[in-house]
């Protein structure tokens, strides 16, 4: 595996971008009415998604990037559940669903493979490599 050199280079933070950006054109077209707080809700899990990913990156060591790499899943899970909320309140089409969920769904299993894989590397980050010369 090739190093990365920034969180931008992830697959998993390019789909979370990419999620990001359908969210908000949904949001800015007016779908959620004035649902505040869902829209609260569901903008922020899907800018956590990328935002964790970004910022356990940027910590400089593996440990804290697969912790990072943890948050960011968890938040797939908090954007599916808001994405159910959304239909059944027919905020979003079936098919805006489908393919968002469809998306997370990739941007969940794309973390959980690079955190089995942070898991198993010797790499221990760019912070350690400092701390040791």
């Amino acid at each position: 595996m090739a190093t990365i050199k920034a969180f931008k280079d992830i697959e998993s933070w390019k789909k979370a971008r990419e999620v990001c950006r359908i969210i908000g054109e949904i949001i800015d077209a007016g779908n959620f009415k004035k649902s505040y707080r869902l829209i609260n809700q569901i903008e922020g899990s899907s800018g956590s998604i990328m935002d964790n990913i970004a910022e356990g990156f940027e910590r400089g060591t593996r440990a804290e990037f697969i912790q990072f790499l943890g948050y960011a899943k968890g938040s797939c899970g908090e954007l599916r559940s808001q994405l159910y909320r959304s239909i059944d309140r027919n905020y979003i089409s079936a098919e805006v669903f489908e393919e968002l969920k469809t998306l997370v769904l990739q941007i969940s299993g794309l973390i959980q493979n690079f955190i089995l894989y942070l898991q198993n590397s010797e790499v221990s980050g760019v912070r350690k490599k400092v701390a040791s010369k």
